[in-house]
């Protein structure tokens, strides 16, 4: 019998309906008067009360998750993925926005580099690109010994060897990586 504490939710139906929920209650109300009539600001937009960002601790806490790394364990399993991950990058969509917002872009970029997986708030530099090369050629060199160590029958070396080529291929594909300066107007040219 396998142990452990049965999951939360069966299915993705189960959590749909609340993160739908979670969302709708980030957007607030819209504020009336004792005659029912909208309230609008000096701008002619309706007030809003009881507004929030989303936040990816706050879709945990609304599907009943005592923290973060609970929701992005259930985004883990394979029947919760697409849906977690969906309401995870509106959460994204909502901090990219205010990063041209000047009153949210602290907690926006924030958010954005310790929440999302792609977000730097440091440019790449010259200095990292020397050193993942570096790296890279000192796992060639390590493949190289460990190729002759395998060429003499150690079998423990081939597995060795096609790790350190796997991993020495990873770091030569070139991913994008999404700076967020820029999204804030400054050029990557200087």
């Amino acid at each position: 019998m396998a142990g452990g504490r049965p999951p939360k939710y069966e299915s993705k139906e189960q959590i749909e309906g609340l993160i739908e929920a979670y969302f709708k209650k980030c957007e607030g109300e819209i504020l009336k008067d004792d005659d029912g009539e909208v309230v609008f600001d000096k701008s002619g937009h309706p007030v809003m009360i009881g507004a929030r960002p989303p936040t990816v601790t706050g879709l945990a806490l609304a599907l009943g998750f005592n923290t973060r790394t609970s929701l992005l364990n259930y985004q883990g399993k394979k029947e919760f993925l697409d849906t977690i991950t969906r309401a995870k990058s509106m959460v994204e969509a909502y901090a990219e926005e205010r990063l041209f917002d000047r009153d949210g872009s602290n907690g926006a970029r924030f958010s954005l580099v310790n929440n999302f997986r792609g977000w730097s708030d440091r440019p790449k530099s010259e200095l990292d690109e020397q050193e993942q090369k570096a790296r890279i050629d000192s796992m060639k060199a390590q493949t190289e010994v460990l190729e002759e160590k395998k060429a003499r029958g150690d079998s423990c070396a081939v597995a060795i060897a096609e790790n350190i080529q796997i991993l020495a291929d990873i770091l030569q594909e070139s991913r994008p990586n999404r700076d967020i300066q820029n999204y804030e107007g400054e050029s990557d040219a200087e």
